[in-house]
């Protein structure tokens, strides 16, 4: 009721140009139709292959199938009424249909005839832009959705003699990551996932994921990152994880979470090889919801102008996949800059007003994780309360943290951990990062394949010994990391 009485206003506000972008042209036109029932409006449509006819009648009238000549045939008629223009968007760069609908608007206070342009896409020329207005069908929230499953479910045990099946965290998830979409896309999906094998899992949310992500199109800035991880793959960090799991609920909307501000997002500061790429793949893993990737480097553009609209329509991209986790890597290398901007024209300056401004206003479940190995480059806007929820600091795992590492990757490769000598590793790998560990045992594998040995303790020890951490090599910037996040930030572990 509240869309229709949305839409019934802008009519009603006497502008000759209203544009309704959708997909979903059966429904704008069922719509406008009811309207004008309602309203006592004569009610038209054109398109290319039937030309305009009476809404609901069959008679048409003839020669109009051309767009030229159906707007011709609008400017002269006395019948005053609401056209609606089905994918008409390709004409509107031809001077002549420019002219032709800039008369029909300028005479509708002789002849009251509201064109509105249905249509995917639709770009109106500038001097028309200013006499339109842009109205747009509401999308599905969480309860929609459960309304469409509903009627799936019933579709299909009339069909099929039996009830689908499907845990309540299945259809939970499905109804989260559905709310948003057109109504036509969300049944087609619901169907197809009841219909394939009578049940709603997890392979149905994987193929919703891909369908959301495939509609983007965004040429490579933004990117769905299939390969996400959880916490118990994870070492340490048990702050951070307790931090997040008291905003999980919130973040994925709990019925007992009202009056709580959504989680916007944290920044995690640490040294390279800490975890913190892992850390922002096991936000996304346990809590169940798409991993987002923005790519400052595919982002930029040599364009005045262009690089702002790459970040602006990425940001819109992951709204329209929330909820979901958008993970910004090194972010200082994307947002560095002299203060003034002038050794790249201002750009990087307005890419991060457009960053900013995005961050403190956004309403949408879109958490926010960037990473950072160098803080002393990141502008101090970025920094100050309000933008992240929480600045988290990654440091080098102490020993209890080495030992659940060790654990963890050598059961990856398929090692069993009690046949190691953990306690002589984990002193061993002292000064080391998780990356590093990691990397000294696939050292330790290539070794004892080329001895034709076994992986041991000692040649895991030996790999250690032989390898300089960051923490030694850069000693320097790693202690004043360390001293810059003392005071000012949470630790992760």
């Amino acid at each position: 009721m509240d869309e229709r009485q949305d839409f019934t206003l802008i009519l009603k506000s006497r502008f000759p140009i209203v544009l309704l972008e959708t997909h979903e042209e059966s429904r704008a036109t069922s719509l406008l139709e009811n309207i004008c029932n309602f309203e006592e409006w004569a009610f038209f449509t054109w398109s290319v292959t039937e030309g305009i006819h009476r809404y609901g009648k069959t008679d048409r009238i003839p020669m109009t199938q051309e767009f030229t000549a159906a707007l011709r045939h609008i400017d002269v008629t006395p019948q005053n009424g609401v056209y609606a223009l089905l994918d008409a968007h390709p004409y509107l760069d031809n001077p002549v249909n420019q002219r032709l609908l800039r008369e029909i608007a300028l005479g509708y206070n002789q002849t009251a005839r509201t064109l509105v342009f249905v249509s995917s896409s639709i770009e109106m020329p500038p001097e028309l832009a200013r006499m339109s207005a842009r109205f747009r069908l509401s999308v599905l929230d969480a309860a929609g959705v459960r309304e469409v499953i509903r009627d799936e479910a019933k579709l299909y045990e009339s069909r099929e003699g039996r009830k689908p099946r499907g845990t309540q965290e299945s259809v939970d998830l499905l109804a989260q990551h559905l709310a948003g979409m057109c109504r036509d896309d969300a049944r087609r999906l619901v169907r197809q996932a009841i219909a394939e094998d009578g049940e709603i899992d997890q392979k149905d949310i994987e193929r919703i994921l891909r369908f959301k992500h495939d509609s983007l199109g965004k040429g490579g800035v933004l990117s769905f990152e299939p390969d996400i991880a959880k916490f118990q793959d994870i070492g340490g960090l048990q702050n951070l994880k307790r931090w997040l799991e008291r905003r999980k609920p919130v973040f994925l909307g709990a019925a007992d979470a009202k009056g709580l501000d959504t989680p916007k997002g944290i920044l995690l500061l640490g040294v390279q090889g800490g975890g913190k790429s892992l850390a922002a793949k096991a936000v996304a893993g346990t809590w169940g919801i798409p991993l987002l990737a923005l790519d400052f480097a595919t982002l930029y553009n040599k364009f005045y102008g262009e690089t702002e609209k790459n970040l602006r329509e990425s940001l819109q991209a992951a709204e329209s996949m929330a909820p979901c986790v958008l993970w910004v890597d090194e972010i200082e290398k994307g947002l560095a800059s002299d203060a003034s901007g002038a050794t790249d024209g201002g750009v990087s300056r307005r890419v991060l007003g457009t960053l900013l401004t995005w961050m403190s206003d956004r309403k949408s479940r879109v958490f926010l994780v960037a990473t950072s190995n160098d803080i002393s480059q990141l502008p101090p806007e970025l920094l100050r309360k309000g933008r992240f929820d929480e600045i988290f600091f990654v440091d080098l795992p102490d020993a209890a943290t080495r030992g659940e590492i060790l654990g963890i990757h050598l059961r990856r490769r398929k090692q069993d951990p009690k046949s190691f000598d953990l306690k002589r590793l984990v002193q061993a790998s002292e000064g080391f990062s998780g990356a590093e560990i990691e990397q000294a045992i696939v050292s330790a594998l290539y070794e004892g394949l080329a001895r034709k040995t076994a992986l041991s303790t000692e040649l895991v020890e030996e790999e250690l010994r032989n390898t300089r951490p960051l923490s030694v090599t850069m000693a320097e910037q790693v202690a004043e990391l360390r001293a810059w996040a003392a005071e000012r930030t949470v630790p992760a572990n």
